[in-house]
């Protein structure tokens, strides 16, 4: 059966080899790229000639980028409380700081402006043992990232990342109440929120303004000892059947977006990442 909501991934959780990518992703049938990792390097330290190269493979496998998934704001806020060290800090060959924000995101748009995206993914910085307490400063990050983004007819997605001071939907919830900018709005991520403690499907969705919902995440994962243990897509403990099936009846026209974390039959990431894939298809077929 045909997909009826798109479906996409994250290029490097085939392959950091680009190449290899797109043609594991078209085999499924995907038609949508994320881009984080390319042949090592993050997206935003690539070169002008690099990005050129990515471009001209994705237009060679009609791909469509969907997404710059940039590590802005995942970095340690200044003056925050201390940093939980409950929760692994996944950089994806991305080390930068509080000071290299703003070169940063004027790469970052570089980067969406070149392959035609529209969204630019954002996070809330390193979660801290409190919070709430840093949500006015992403806040106030959010809304100037917002007025930029909007100025050139872009999007910033906020991703609930469970490293991050937003980490799950009541967290997300609260922080889209908190910029009601228009060019800010939710990349969700079901199973971060699920690694925060939260039930993401039905009871954190509920919470969510689905109408600020720009795009999905998806991954699977059960807890052991506070720990997320990722297998297969649709087998672990996220209702993703139930989570897909209210998205469409609420109106969700966007993404599926394979992030697959799973790291597979022998370790081998592009198996996982292929097995995901095909779960993903079927999934989203409904």
């Amino acid at each position: 059966m045909e997909p009826k909501l798109r479906i996409a991934s994250i290029t490097d959780e085939f392959s950091p080899d680009l190449a290899l990518a797109l043609n594991a992703m078209t085999a499924i049938g995907m038609t949508g790229a994320e881009l984080r990792v390319l042949w090592g390097k993050n997206i935003l330290d690539l070169s002008d000639e690099e990005l050129a190269k990515a471009k001209s493979l994705l237009v060679e496998h009609k791909m469509e980028v969907i997404s710059i998934a940039s590590p802005l704001l995942k970095c340690v806020l200044p003056g925050a409380p201390k940093i939980d060290g409950r929760f692994q800090q996944d950089v994806f060959a991305a080390k930068h700081t509080f000071e290299d924000q703003a070169r940063l995101t004027e790469r970052a748009f570089h980067a969406a402006e070149f392959f035609g995206a529209k969204i630019v993914r954002v996070f809330s910085y390193w979660r801290t043992v409190e919070p709430e307490q840093c949500f006015p400063a992403v806040a106030a990050a959010l809304t100037a990232l917002g007025e930029k983004a909007a100025a050139r007819d872009l999007i910033i997605g906020l991703e609930n990342e469970h490293a991050c001071n937003v980490a799950t939907a009541e967290h997300s919830a609260k922080m889209l109440a908190m910029v009601a900018h228009a060019a800010v709005k939710l990349v969700w991520d079901p199973a971060n929120a699920l690694c925060s403690g939260e039930v993401p499907f039905p009871f954190g969705y509920k919470l969510l303004p689905v109408d600020r919902i720009i795009h999905v995440h998806t991954k699977d994962c059960h807890m052991e000892n506070h720990k997320p243990i990722w297998g297969p897509l649709g087998t672990r403990d996220v209702d993703w059947k139930g989570q897909i099936a209210a998205l469409w009846a609420d109106g969700y026209r966007g993404w599926l977006s394979l992030e697959t974390h799973w790291p597979g039959p022998g370790g081998i990431k592009m198996e996982a990442s292929t097995i995901c894939g095909w779960n993903l298809r079927g999934l989203a077929a409904m």
